[in-house]
């Protein structure tokens, strides 16, 4: 991980220091700053890999830079925010933000947020027909599927969900997301469609779909599909 680039916009100077004094002990490569007018400045000059970005900024919210970056960029970007509030994670993530974790948090747990984003970027950017996770194989291209070695039998929006979660892989998603990127425009308020099918899905690709290790309800936000190859 040390030829990334992490930005860093937060203007707590103690966990800005925090997180700096953390990415050298791990030899990341960072750059900082504490305000939304210079985090344009910074990403603007230098290619950042991902950016980690507090919301309550002294200049304008978090949320506001992210729309702004998205305009311009796919940039992964990590919201890193004392708001815990539901509505706040949904409001973040629905801008564009590609992960969410709250304050206090644990160091261990943010790097590894960090290497599986990062991961998840690069290999979006090589991506290929064919995506593994675990037990479960996916061709994109002739739309063949396969659960520990056995083809399965999916509905076109079935199918469409399943490849929607394989490409985003261990990121939160929203119930809007996820609506809209499946479904279409005019779709986002459909719950119960959403609920059905990751229902019916998991029925088919879960060894309990009571218990589910693929796909996880993030309570009150949307869905993460768990993937650790």
């Amino acid at each position: 991980m040390k030829n990334y680039l992490i930005q860093i916009i937060e203007d707590d100077s103690s966990v800005k220091k925090l997180l700096e004094i953390t990415f050298r002990e791990h030899n990341l490569n960072y750059i900082s700053c504490d305000n939304k007018k210079n985090a344009m400045m910074l990403f603007l000059t230098h290619s950042s890999d991902l950016l980690l970005v507090d919301l309550g900024l002294p200049d304008g919210d978090g949320k506001e830079f992210i729309r702004e970056i998205r305009e311009i960029s796919k940039v992964t970007i990590v919201v890193l925010s004392a708001r815990d509030d539901e509505k706040e994670i949904v409001a973040a993530l629905d801008a564009g933000a590609d992960d969410y974790i709250t304050k206090p948090f644990s160091v261990n747990e943010l790097l590894a947020r960090i290497r599986a984003n990062l991961r998840r970027s690069i290999s979006g950017e090589n991506i290929s027909s064919k995506i593994t996770c675990a037990e479960l194989e996916m061709d994109i291209a002739s739309r063949d599927i396969f659960f520990k070695n056995e083809q399965l039998k999916l509905t076109p929006i079935e199918f469409e969900l399943l490849k929607y979660f394989l490409l985003n892989a261990n990121k939160t998603l929203t119930h809007k997301q996820i609506l809209k990127e499946v479904w279409g425009v005019g779709y986002q308020s459909e719950m119960q469609y959403l609920r059905t099918y990751v229902n019916t899905l998991r029925k088919k690709i879960e060894q309990n779909s009571t218990r589910p290790t693929y796909i996880k309800t993030e309570s009150g936000i949307g869905y993460r599909f768990c993937c650790n190859n």
